[in-house]
């Protein structure tokens, strides 16, 4: 091979070996463009020798002959980096709806590889053809990033607003304005920031011209810290620490115990100070009875705040554990600053006390920043508190501000108005003019081809950027094209959207005709709470996979399904099949009931075991002291992503009950009391 081509050949696989697909560009990036690349690469096949030439020929993929196979083939490109094969892909692809995507493929690789000049012209031309279009947007995103990442500041700062901005280029915007003249503030900092590379640059930057202080990065270290997100909580103490304290943190964080004892009394220096209270916080985690003892007898003297605050931490590993020592400790925290999940979970350790203190569930909502206060989660319950000190009225006024919501805590708040859970009338029926402008929006009908072709990647964020300014007549246009497309989760996302009109028949779609309500009677099981659940799993896509590997409707593991197959004498089961209608929902349906026997019939608890395994409500109902409700329950499950599926699936469920029927439906009835339980092994998997 010639070394001219070579050279180029490896210059194509460093891009294709990074691990972003790109390679971040430098200051004064090189002249070779793509165009050049891929000639030179052309040229150097034709100089082969005949024999090399015709091996190359028969290992060549088959060219596309459709502008959709090219923009099918771009794609596959882009996912395998071979860059050379985008431009004549693009060039092929004219013409087809989507033919953008390949042009924005090229053009994003062109913007990010370090050795191609930033093709500025093109950028420009592409984003003034497509304007409005999501491409443009992104692109102009892309452009945003990149031109920090080279330390070009007024580029970026020249190509304004970016409408769907991530969090990433907002930092980089931001970043690009200070360094401008417009001074950032602490405020608009924190507001932006999410952990990556854009925004750890414009932390780095406000550190260094000393906008960021310990007064934002402390309080950020502790929560980082609080989270377990140890990467983070290392790059915050680097701006907090001098070099031998850095030395200290990374010590204790290896051994928090061995460090501590080393220590002299008292203790000098604020920030010597800091990392005692960041050691005895890590005991928590690893050591918490003996930990809380030995913060007790030798740490009396750490000054109030650090000492409340490592009571925070002690208290929100015990709850998060279901002990109930976490009340007693979260009253020791006082009133530190925490973050918000902390805050949320000194009022939930509050709500599981046998004789519950509503002056204190009161008192520690309103210790949370307004924004928090304002969830409807923390206005019901501070409702309730309200109610049970003997304030009615308050009480009913902030039952009013929620109980509009069609969500969890807005049925709730209904129904201690008195009021039953219906459905809203249905609006006037959508106009065939109505329908034929959402099926004629350019936005939306890239989507829909998106969809059809299974790349929900990118058709979602299509989707969604094109309702951006319709009102609730477009977006139920638009949830109607989704549903004729059978795009079954859009019609929910853009149902959901609507203000003034409801349609509760996007809202709370239920499709295929009936065979899911049909599966679920034949074995006596409730279909409104079936269709909530699979609202909430897959939110009916028949093919959806999770990143744990659940799939289908009724997001099935592979064991679990096989499992179930065997006990329902499924003989004809195949793990392929698992995705098929028929055979996930008889066997979603078929564990479900099997997981809801298990649990003595609670909705609750079935809904979390199905979620999280059935041993974990089981465990969960064990550590109770006393008969809760079922809301409390729920609301005090502790993995997250657990505690919204059941409150979810149940305001689901409740939804599809009013819905099939036509009759007036009670939360709260299907929620009922949940009564501790030994914990005894299940034999369900």
């Amino acid at each position: 091979m010639r070394a001219d081509t070579m050279f180029l050949v490896s210059e194509l696989r460093k891009y294709q070996k990074s691990g972003r697909g790109v390679l971040a560009r430098g200051r004064g990036a090189g002249a070779l463009t793509l165009a050049v690349i891929s000639a030179a690469l052309g040229a150097a096949v034709g100089a082969a020798p005949a024999a090399a030439q015709t091996v190359r020929q028969a290992v060549q993929p088959a060219q596309p002959q459709t502008p959709q196979e090219a923009v099918a083939a771009a794609r596959d490109a882009v996912n395998k980096r071979q860059w050379a094969q985008l431009p004549p892909l693009v060039s092929r692809a004219k013409g087809d709806p989507l033919a953008m995507y390949a042009e924005y493929w090229l053009l994003r690789y062109r913007l990010n590889a370090s050795s191609v000049p930033t093709p500025a012209a093109d950028l420009e031309d592409f984003m003034r053809r497509n304007q409005g279009a999501y491409l443009a947007d992104r692109l102009r995103g892309d452009w945003v990033l990149a031109a920090t990442r080279s330390g070009d500041f007024a580029t970026a700062r020249r190509l304004g607003e970016v409408v769907a901005a991530t969090d990433q280029v907002k930092c980089a915007q931001l970043e690009a304005a200070h360094l401008g003249g417009q001074r950032a503030t602490p405020a608009q900092a924190q507001a932006v920031f999410t952990p990556g590379s854009a925004c750890w640059d414009l932390y780095d930057q406000l550190v260094a011209d000393r906008v960021l202080g310990p007064q934002q990065l402390i309080p950020a270290l502790r929560d980082a810290l609080e989270a377990n997100k140890r990467d983070d909580a290392r790059r915050y103490a680097v701006y907090v620490f001098e070099p031998a304290q850095l030395r200290d943190y990374d010590a204790l964080m290896k051994d928090p115990m061995k460090w501590l004892v080393r220590q002299p009394r008292p203790v000098k220096g604020d920030m010597e100070r800091e990392l005692v209270a960041v050691a005895l916080s890590r005991l928590a985690r690893s050591d918490m009875t003996p930990g809380e003892a030995y913060l007790r007898r030798e740490w009396e003297g750490l000054p109030r705040e650090l000492k409340q605050w490592v009571y925070s931490q002690f208290a929100l590993v015990a709850v998060l554990n279901l002990d109930d020592r976490a009340h007693e400790w979260y009253k020791h925290a006082g009133d530190v600053r925490m973050s918000e999940y902390n805050h949320a979970w000194r009022v939930r350790a509050a709500l599981r006390q046998p004789k519950i203190d509503w002056a204190w569930v009161m008192k520690s909502i309103s210790q949370m920043p307004a924004s928090q206060q304002a969830e409807p989660v923390w206005v019901y319950w501070h409702a309730r508190g309200l109610q049970a000190t003997g304030h009615p009225e308050q009480a009913r006024k902030q039952y009013e501000s929620i109980a509009p919501g069609f969500n969890f805590y807005g049925q709730l708040a209904a129904e201690e108005l008195g009021r039953v859970i219906t459905v809203p009338a249905r609006p006037s029926p959508l106009t065939d003019a109505e329908i034929a402008e959402a099926r004629g929006h350019a936005g939306l009908q890239r989507a829909v081809a998106l969809f059809k072709l299974g790349w929900r990647p990118e058709a979602v964020p299509e989707w969604n950027y094109s309702l951006r300014g319709m009102n609730d007549r477009q977006l139920m246009a638009a949830a109607e094209l989704a549903r004729q497309e059978g795009i079954y989760d859009r019609v929910v996302n853009t149902s959901e959207r609507t203000e003034s009109e409801f349609d509760f028949t996007q809202r709370f779609i239920a499709p295929f005709e009936g065979r899911v309500s049909a599966q679920a009677r034949q074995i006596s099981l409730d279909p409104a709470w079936v269709y909530g659940l699979i609202r909430q799993e897959s939110r009916f896509i028949t093919d959806a996979r999770s990143v744990v590997g659940a799939s289908g409707l009724m997001q099935l593991m592979p064991a679990t399904a096989k499992w179930v197959a065997k006990r329902i004498g499924m003989t004809d089961f195949q793990p392929s099949r698992v995705n098929e209608f028929e055979v996930n929902t008889i066997l979603g349906t078929n564990y479900l009931n099997m997981v809801l026997g298990d649990l003595n019939g609670s909705q609750v608890l079935a809904s979390a075991g199905y979620n999280a395994g059935p041993g974990r409500p089981r465990l969960w109902r064990s550590r109770l002291s006393h008969p809760v409700e079922g809301a409390i329950f729920a609301e005090t499950i502790p993995f997250t992503e657990t505690r919204l599926y059941v409150k979810n699936v149940l305001s689901n469920a409740t939804y599809y009950a009013a819905l099939f029927t036509g009759e007036p439906q009670s939360l709260k009835a299907r929620l009922g009391h949940i009564a501790p339980q030994r914990n005894e092994r299940t034999a369900l998997p």
